[in-house]
């Protein structure tokens, strides 16, 4: 995932060919059903669902 490799917005939609809004609105709405708040929080996620 490009959030838990570190990519700020404007990279994660360079990688994947969408806008930066795109990005955003992709991670506000993880956030929302997983009741996260940061990408910190959002990469430590990751890592647990990865074990």
């Amino acid at each position: 995932m490009h959030v838990f490799a570190g990519l700020d917005n404007r990279e994660i939609a360079d990688a994947l060919g969408i806008s930066e809004k795109t990005v955003e609105a992709h991670l506000r709405s993880a956030f929302t059903k997983l009741g996260l708040r940061s990408r910190a929080q959002l990469a430590a996620y990751v890592a647990r669902s990865s074990e």
